[in-house]
């Protein structure tokens, strides 16, 4: 946890300011609309026009997409709440912020294709949020470790979009591009924050809860 602790001081809250912040950052994500901090990536050079039907399915991608990155702030707000280290608290936090990065441009880019974010935006949240708090109340490592294997599920998970979006739609491939390599960096460093490798039931049972949740938010 060295490169953490050496991190600023954050700003101290009391457990009820912690609670009521997580409250708002669910409101926000669920219902809120969002801005990046960086620009939208673009590519340097535009794809064929997209038929109806590659409209659709690209739409379909961006939109379990978008759930992951629900999801994302889900659990990096539960895990903020559930550990006890300042210092770790500020990491998760500035982690999240660099995922509602990805929350926008995924959310523009459905506009840009004519599709709609889940329907189930708010069951997502919650149950990610449960598991992030289940994960953080096993230990500061324990929860480093669970956000390592969430990112590198969520890194192969993007490399396979990369194949499966229209080969037209470069302006998807590249915003997907760009998520799979931050959240590589995301896991390298909550690794390096200490984090441990889970048992492999865990993993596998991560797996099947993310396909559970990919197939689901394809269609609603």
């Amino acid at each position: 946890m060295s490169e953490i602790s050496q991190a600023a001081a954050p700003l101290r809250h009391s457990p009820l300011d912690r609670v009521l912040i997580a409250v708002d950052d669910a409101l926000r994500t669920v219902w809120g609309t969002h801005v990046a901090g960086r620009p939208c990536p673009r590519p340097a050079l535009e794809g064929e026009p997209l038929s109806e039907a590659d409209r659709g399915e690209a739409a379909a991608l961006m939109r379990v997409n978008h759930v992951g990155e629900v999801c994302a702030q889900a659990l990096y707000a539960s895990q903020a709440l559930g550990t006890s280290d300042p210092a770790l608290r500020a990491h998760f936090k500035a982690a999240a912020d660099e995922e509602t990065d990805h929350l926008a441009w995924t959310e523009q880019r459905l506009r840009e294709l004519g599709g709609r974010t889940s329907l189930l935006n708010p069951l997502w949240y919650g149950g990610a949020f449960a598991i992030g708090l289940l994960a953080a109340r096993a230990g500061d490592k324990v929860s480093l470790g669970f956000v390592v294997e969430t990112e590198r599920q969520v890194e192969q998970h993007l490399h396979s979009h990369m194949t499966r979006l229209p080969p037209g739609d470069t302006a998807s491939r590249v915003i997907v591009a760009q998520m799979r390599d931050d959240e590589a960096e995301h896991a390298d460093a909550a690794q390096k924050a200490g984090g441990v490798q889970l048992p492999l039931p865990v993993r596998t049972l991560m797996r099947a809860a993310a396909k559970v949740m990919t197939i689901t938010a394809h269609r609603i």
